[in-house]
C-alpha cells in the first residue's frame, strides 16, 4: 500500500494492537497543521484559531457519523488514550447510584485496574464476569441491577468479540445500570459491532485507529446527570470567581469540555479526522487483503502441533506460544530478521497468567499496511524455527 512507502523490506511491523502505523494522509494533516494554522482551539479568535476550531468541530462530526451515531444523544471529548478516558469517568461518576462495579476476566489492564480502584475507592463490591471462548458474556449468569459495568468489545490478546454486546447493553439499562465499553481493539478494524450502539460510553485509542496518540470518550449527554466534575482546570470554564467558577459543559453547545480540561492535542486531533476519512476511503480489495493475510498465518501456525494458540479463530490479532521455545526469545530473534512482534502478557496478566497459565506468548497484530511479502517472510522465520 503506497500510503506506508516509508517502510522499509526489512520492516515488517507486527504490532498494530499496541499502536498501529500512520498513513501517509495521517502524516501530512498532523505537518499541514503545525505548518500553516498553529493555533490553540477554543480560545484564539484570529484566522489559524479559527481554521483550528473548524477542524476540530468536523472531526467530533466524523466520530459519530463512523460510529452511526446521532449528535443529539452523543457528544465526543478528547482524552490522552482509553486508559485516561475510563479512569476520567470513573473518577467522576456519582458512586451513590451504584450497587457493584463489574468488569470481565479478559480484560486489558485499562478497565481491570481503574474498576478494581473504582471498588477499593467506594467500597462499591466488584465482580469479575466469565467470557465465553468466543468472546460472549453469559449474560444469564449475571444480576446487572444497577451496575456500572466496564468491559471491552474486542480482546487484545486474539480479537474476540463481544458479540452479544446489544443484549448485554439492554439488559444492564432494564436493570438500572450503566455501561462503558472499550473499544481499543475494535475501532481499526472491528467498528462495525458498535454502530448504532446504546451503550452509556465508548472509550478508545485513535493511535490504534491508524492515527495519532489520542484519547476519546464517546457518551451519551443523558449521562452528564450523573457526573460530578472533579478534574478542573483551563479551557473548560467560562468564568471563574475567587472561590466559585461556571463550567463551558452547562452549555448544550460546549458539554464536551466536560472532560477536556487544559490545551488540548489540536494537531493529534485533526490527525485523527484525516485517519477516519483514510478509513472510509478503504477499497473492497484492502479489506480482503488483509483478512487473506491473517488467515494465511493463522492457518501455518494451526497447522503445527507444536504451535498453541489462543485464538479459536483468525483474526488480525494473534497470539500463541511454541513448545519448548520462550517467547522473549524468540521475539528477538524474529527481530533480527526485521519482524516486529510483541511478547509477555500484553496488559492482561490476570487472565493470561493467573487464569490461563499460559507461559509467556508472542503476539502478532497485522493492519492495512501488511502485506503478502510479510507474511511470507513471517512463515520463513518461524519455519526456521519450528524444525
Amino acid at each position: 500500500m503506497n500510503d506506508f512507502d516509508y517502510l522499509g523490506k526489512n520492516n515488517i511491523y507486527l504490532d498494530s494492537a499496541c499502536q498501529s502505523l500512520r498513513p501517509r494522509p495521517v502524516i501530512d494533516a498532523i505537518n499541514d497543521y503545525y505548518l500553516h494554522f498553529n493555533a490553540c482551539g477554543e480560545r484564539a479568535k484570529y484566522k489559524w484559531g479559527r481554521i483550528t476550531d473548524e477542524k476540530i468541530d468536523s472531526v467530533r462530526e466524523k466520530v459519530l457519523k463512523f460510529l452511526k451515531l446521532k449528535s443529539k444523544e452523543y457528544t465526543v471529548s478528547f482524552t490522552l488514550n482509553t486508559t485516561y478516558g475510563i479512569n476520567l469517568l470513573l473518577n467522576q461518576l456519582d458512586p451513590s447510584i451504584f450497587d457493584k462495579v463489574m468488569t470481565s476476566e479478559i480484560e486489558h489492564n485499562s478497565p481491570f485496574l481503574s474498576t478494581m480502584a473504582f471498588a477499593e475507592r467506594t467500597g462499591v463490591p466488584r465482580i469479575v464476569m466469565k467470557r465465553n471462548d468466543d468472546g460472549l458474556i453469559p449474560i444469564d449468569d449475571y444480576d446487572f441491577k444497577n451496575a456500572l459495568v466496564v468491559i471491552n468489545c474486542a480482546s487484545n490478546f486474539d480479537g474476540r468479540k463481544l458479540g452479544n454486546i446489544d443484549e448485554l447493553i439492554k439488559k444492564v439499562h432494564k436493570a438500572g445500570g450503566i455501561i462503558i465499553i472499550d473499544a481499543a481493539q475494535a475501532m481499526a478494524h472491528s467498528h462495525d459491532i458498535l454502530e448504532k450502539t446504546d451503550a452509556d460510553a465508548i472509550c478508545f485509542s485513535a493511535h490504534k485507529l491508524y492515527a495519532p496518540s489520542l484519547g476519546v470518550i464517546v457518551w451519551k449527554k443523558d449521562l452528564l446527570k450523573n457526573l460530578k466534575t472533579y478534574f478542573v482546570g483551563g479551557g473548560m470554564v467560562d468564568d471563574v470567581d475567587k472561590e466559585s467558577y461556571k463550567l463551558s459543559a452547562d452549555s448544550p453547545n460546549h458539554i464536551y469540555t466536560k472532560f477536556e480540561s487544559g490545551l488540548q492535542a489540536w494537531g493529534e486531533i485533526i490527525g485523527l479526522g484525516a485517519a477516519l476519512d483514510w478509513l472510509n476511503n478503504l477499497k473492497k480489495s484492502d479489506h480482503e487483503r488483509l483478512a487473506e493475510n491473517y488467515n494465511e498465518l493463522y492457518n501455518f501456525l494451526k497447522s503445527s502441533n507444536k504451535v498453541h494458540l489462543v485464538n479459536n479463530e483468525a483474526n488480525p490479532t494473534i497470539s500463541f506460544y511454541i513448545d519448548g521455545v520462550d517467547s522473549h526469545l524468540l521475539g528477538e530473534a524474529l527481530s533480527r530478521e526485521g519482524i516486529m512482534a510483541r511478547t509477555g502478557y500484553f496488559c492482561a496478566h490476570y487472565f493470561l497468567d493467573h487464569v490461563c497459565h499460559y507461559p509467556p506468548l508472542i503476539r502478532f497484530s497485522m493492519g492495512y499496511h501488511t502485506t503478502k511479502a510479510d507474511i511470507e517472510k513471517v512463515k520463513t522465520a518461524l519455519a526456521k524455527i519450528l524444525k
